[in-house]
């Protein structure tokens, strides 16, 4: 944290300011301090819709201005002097933690502070190698860097921001409010991200458009998805009666009509009382770890616990188990439906989830991992299975997974498993049976070792009851059934 004689009286004050008051006192500072006065003198002439949306702000009204955030420490390396004031352009997670410890303490628990170490993954080869090239040179890159990573992946996910002195910061770097961002001072996200500046609305944070600057598009849908899904649907039609500028926004309490992301991810909840058929259920707070009522992570190929993920970040939610996330979320289910609805709902999840894993994900990695040795290019996405591989579990099992998990039958189905079946059956297997052909013909004997194993694990998967009807060979009495079924529809509807 920016620390020195500035600032510690600056949390000094704010700790004392937003410190329990007596009934009938107000909260926040008791007045503008002179250094955001200042600030105010200039910026509301120079920067007019900032100033209105930090006079519109529940900052404005606890006579919290610029400086209290803006202000920085000798030797911090994104400090600068501006007007007899030392600032930062930046204002950080560990800023915000002076007023808003718990908040900054949980985000920086949470998967969404963490975004930006996708830098170093496969994803990112994609913006830098393949779709990209190094034509965008700036002082902080002089080698260059990729377009497509800069205005794409980075400012979803966050980039390292660079710092070139005297208040100046890199334009590969900045502007940046992806989530995770990697801050000056050494901190990870963007409370920005969420709470947009200056206003820093409760109200925007807790409408789904929100959410839809990254959770979209083809890898994961979740705004397309809340849109299909009867949530969706029910907050547009009752978006008005949500309560969404209530300072505690409890649901079931504030409002019951629809939920939006953040109530099901992260409000305040009310608890239940016990019933015949269900115990009672604690009153959740808020909270800024999205992970903490996830089940399921359905972000790899392969979906995991969360609490596994969790571990190999090195985060705190290592210690709480996918059942008691489960229990969390719910929990926020029942202020709306009744404990038979939930129940099910997560038998019907965690079938599909199930389903995909088993039938399509786990034999593909094995498939693909055997496969590897056998490219024409021994280099990711330069051939065709890659291309594959990556789009069935990346794009398309994803969307089959977040459909289930938000109620979207047709990302469910007809933008997931019916393009995962799509892809494994008329792209996966046909490349992979090329593979093992060509290799059978190699002269290394490297190259014939591995087509066997390939051939051999590919004739395991197709032979297994999830995959043999493809090579004609289903059991005949599913065969039977199927059958029967045709033809009781068939009377039933022909007319």
């Amino acid at each position: 944290m920016k620390r020195g004689t500035n600032t510690t009286l600056i949390i000094a004050v704010l700790s004392w300011a937003f410190a329990p008051l007596a009934a009938g006192d107000t909260w926040g500072l008791p007045r503008i301090s002179e250094k955001s006065e200042a600030c105010i003198e200039c910026h509301k002439m120079e920067d007019p819709g900032l100033y209105q949306q930090w006079g519109s702000s529940k900052h404005y009204g606890a006579n919290v201005g610029c400086y209290e955030c803006h202000a920085a420490e000798e030797g911090d390396p994104d400090a600068f002097m501006h007007e007899d004031a030392l600032i930062a352009t930046i204002v950080s997670p560990r800023d915000c933690a002076r007023c808003h410890e718990t908040e900054a303490t949980e985000f920086g628990e949470s998967h969404h502070s963490k975004g930006a170490r996708i830098l170093g993954s496969l994803d990112n080869v994609l913006a830098e190698v393949v779709e990209g090239n190094r034509d965008m040179k700036t002082p902080g890159f002089p080698e260059g860097n990729s377009a497509a990573a800069v205005n794409g992946c980075w400012q979803c996910h966050g980039s390292q921001v660079k710092v070139l002195g005297n208040g100046k910061l890199d334009p590969a770097t900045w502007p940046n409010t992806g989530i995770g961002r990697i801050n000056p001072d050494g901190s990870e996200g963007s409370c920005s991200a969420c709470h947009s500046r200056h206003s820093f609305s409760a109200w925007q944070a807790r409408h789904p458009d929100n959410c839809g600057k990254c959770h979209m598009g083809p890898d994961h849908p979740q705004r397309e998805i809340y849109e299909e899904s009867k949530h969706g649907i029910a907050f547009r039609a009752f978006k008005d009666k949500l309560n969404m500028d209530s300072p505690k926004w409890v649901v079931g309490e504030d409002y019951h009509a629809a939920p939006t992301c953040a109530t099901c991810h992260m409000s305040a909840t009310k608890g239940r009382p016990a019933t015949e058929d269900r115990p009672a259920t604690k009153p959740q707070p808020i909270t800024h770890d999205i992970g903490m009522r996830i089940s399921w992570n359905n972000r790899p190929p392969v979906s995991v616990r969360p609490e596994q993920s969790d571990k190999k970040m090195g985060l705190a939610g290592a210690n709480v188990n996918w059942q008691v996330r489960r229990d969390n979320m719910k929990e926020v289910c029942l202020s709306c439906h009744g404990p038979q609805w939930v129940e099910n709902f997560y038998v019907q999840y965690d079938a599909l989830v199930r389903l995909y894993n088993e039938k399509f994900a786990k034999p593909g990695k094995e498939l693909y991992t055997l496969a590897k040795p056998l490219r024409e290019v021994p280099v990711n996405f330069a051939n065709a299975v890659d291309w594959s591989w990556w789009e069935l579990w990346h794009h398309e099992g994803r969307r089959a997974r977040h459909g289930a998990s938000m109620m979207g039958p047709d990302y469910t189905h007809w933008h997931g498993t019916y393009d995962v079946a799509k892809t494994f059956y008329t792209h996966y297997v046909p490349e992979l049976r090329e593979l093992v052909e060509k290799g059978l013909k190699a002269e290394a004997a490297d190259k014939v070792a591995a087509a066997k194993k390939l051939e051999a694990k590919l004739h395991e998967v197709l032979h297994s009851d999830d995959h043999k009807w493809y090579i004609d060979k289903m059991d005949p009495e599913e065969a039977a059934r199927r059958k029967s079924a045709a033809e009781e529809f068939k009377k039933r509807y022909d007319k």
